[in-house]
């Protein structure tokens, strides 16, 4: 091959490497993502200035350190019991590799992050679970993070923010992670019973044993537009009662109608929502 094959004159735009193309193209190489609900396309950049909620509405699956930086004061949150993690206390098959593929993905060491931090100028206990470490299941560490997160909280007497986001109790523990719906309830009744608030934030989805314990235990319950809440998929219910269910009959919609939640807080009015819960809460308390 000649060196002057080198030195030609390029004869297209891909020889020219898009040299030419007009200012503002390169918008069109933007990674995008396809809306479940509309199907629309929307670019990353705008999805993150709009919180990863699409223009219809529909609120995108997001980590919990996502929520972290939306929720709370910047620079304020505290992380504690950073380094638990599960282990395969019942050698269940293929755990392990299992546990291991989760903290790679998602680059959490489990599906729950726990801390302290301010919103809206308010001091906050706090627990967020994470979507892409097992679905945010309820394992064993989970159940005792979020057992510590409400004890901590009752003896500095803080409020606690929950935000929820699960598939249930962790097969892989079997009776052990179903153990954990009354150490958990326990300790937000013993939170409780010293006056202090717990608000719940349930997002989607929130199902099983979440569901049946401390998602619901708040004091103030919110949830996020669109939000499946239940203890049952539809899915399992349909085949059991051979009935074909109503429209949105899991929705945060109907929970509201039906009285299971008390409001639903679009994402980016949450911070101030909460902010706003937890200062009234401080002047109730300063008051008395």
């Amino acid at each position: 091959m000649g060196l002057e094959l080198f030195f030609r004159k390029p004869k297209n735009e891909l020889e020219k490497g898009g040299r030419n193309r007009p200012r503002g193209a390169e918008m069109e190489y933007e990674l995008t993502e396809t809306c479940p609900a509309c199907r629309y396309e929307t670019p990353q950049s705008v999805l993150i200035e709009n919180l990863y909620v699409c223009r219809c509405g529909h609120c995108y699956r997001i980590s919990a350190r996502q929520r972290i930086r939306y929720l709370t004061d910047r620079g304020s949150f505290k992380e504690l019991w950073s380094d638990m993690e599960s282990e395969d206390i019942l050698n269940f098959p293929g755990y392990p590799d299992k546990l291991e593929s989760m903290r790679i993905s998602s680059r959490e060491k489990e599906a729950v992050i726990c801390g302290t931090a301010r919103i809206g100028g308010s001091d906050c206990a706090l627990f967020i679970m994470e979507p892409y470490f097992m679905m945010g299941s309820m394992g064993t560490v989970v159940g005792e993070k979020i057992t510590r997160m409400f004890e901590y909280a009752t003896e500095q007497k803080l409020p606690v923010l929950g935000v929820t986001v699960s598939g249930g109790a962790r097969m892989q523990e079997g009776i052990l992670s179903l153990m954990q719906m009354a150490k958990t309830s326990g300790a937000v009744k013993r939170h409780g019973d010293e006056g202090l608030l717990y608000i719940t934030l349930l997002t989607d989805p929130t199902t099983g044993g979440v569901t049946a314990s401390f998602a619901m235990e708040g004091d103030i319950i919110l949830a996020e537009p669109g939000a499946t809440v239940c203890f049952t998929g539809a899915r399992i219910i349909e085949q059991t009662v051979r009935k074909k269910l109503p429209p949105n009959f899991q929705k945060a919609e109907t929970m509201l109608k039906h009285g299971f939640i008390d409001m639903i807080v679009p994402r980016s009015e949450q911070w101030h929502v909460i902010g706003k819960l937890l200062m009234m809460h401080r002047r109730k308390g300063a008051m008395g």
